[in-house]
């Protein structure tokens, strides 16, 4: 039976609930990375703050500017899944400046709002899930492990 606790790979990441006139923004993702549609966001990387990140990473995917003071947390997701545990946080912003578009064009096609209520059929589901808890008013989701946990 596998160590859980030695052979868990473990990653922070964050990702940008954007709001702009009522509507949400999504990127499409490429064919070859699913198609679907997903948030700004990315990997933690070593010494990076999860702001930061969150910054740099929607600039680098989406071509926006935002200011730390301008984002919150709302929600907190953590998702164990084929040997990997990742916690994400998710920030919500509604001011933001740059040039709106698709920069990442190898990972992404197309920047689009939409409403809560008309999200996309092809919305990845942890971000369906995701933004379900978030419009609830829970801070907190969990996308629970499928094997049994080795007990001590």
């Amino acid at each position: 039976m596998p160590d859980f606790k030695k052979d868990m790979k473990v990653s922070l990441k964050v990702r940008l609930i954007l709001y702009h006139r009522g509507q949400i923004l999504l990127l499409k993702q490429t064919k070859p990375n699913g198609g679907n549609y997903t948030l700004v966001g990315g990997n933690i990387e070593n010494g990076e703050a999860a702001r930061q990140c969150l910054i740099r990473e929607a600039y680098e995917e989406a071509g926006i500017v935002l200011k730390e003071k301008d984002l919150q947390l709302v929600h907190v997701l953590q998702k164990v899944k084929n040997g990997e545990q990742r916690m994400v946080l998710y920030f919500k912003a509604y001011r933001w400046e740059g040039e709106l578009k698709a920069r990442e064009t190898h990972k992404f096609k197309e920047a689009e709002w939409f409403h809560l209520d008309e999200l996309p059929k092809n919305l990845t589901d942890t971000i369906r899930q995701v933004l379900e808890e978030y419009r609830q008013g829970n801070l907190f989701s969990e996308i629970p492990f499928k094997a049994k946990m080795p007990l001590k």
